[in-house]
C-alpha cells in the first residue's frame, strides 16, 4: 500500500487543501493513506460480488433492444400525431 499512496492520492500532502488540514505532518497523512487503501480494497470486494462476463451484459442483450424498439415506435406515433415526419 506504501507504494500506491505517493502517486495516486498526491503522497505526502492532505487529499483536501484546507487550511485545517495544514497543520498535519505529512507523515500522519501519508499513514492515513497507506491505512485507506488496504481498507477500501477489501470493502469493495467483500461488498461486490464477483461477477461473470455474461451478467453485466444480460441487459445489453435482453432488455435494452425491446426498449429501443419501443422508444422508434412511440417517436414514430409522435412524428405521426403532429405531422412531423420529413
Amino acid at each position: 500500500p506504501s507504494l500506491c499512496t505517493p502517486p495516486l492520492p498526491g503522497g505526502w500532502p492532505p487529499i483536501l487543501d484546507l487550511p485545517s488540514f495544514r497543520g498535519t505532518p505529512g507523515s500522519i497523512w501519508f499513514g492515513i493513506k497507506v491505512i485507506l487503501f488496504p481498507f477500501v480494497y477489501i470493502w469493495v470486494c467483500a461488498a461486490f460480488p464477483r461477477y461473470r462476463y455474461d451478467q453485466p451484459t444480460r441487459p445489453g442483450r435482453k432488455v435494452f433492444p425491446p426498449l429501443s424498439l419501443a422508444r422508434v415506435v412511440f417517436v414514430f406515433g409522435v412524428l405521426v400525431a403532429f405531422d412531423r415526419l420529413p
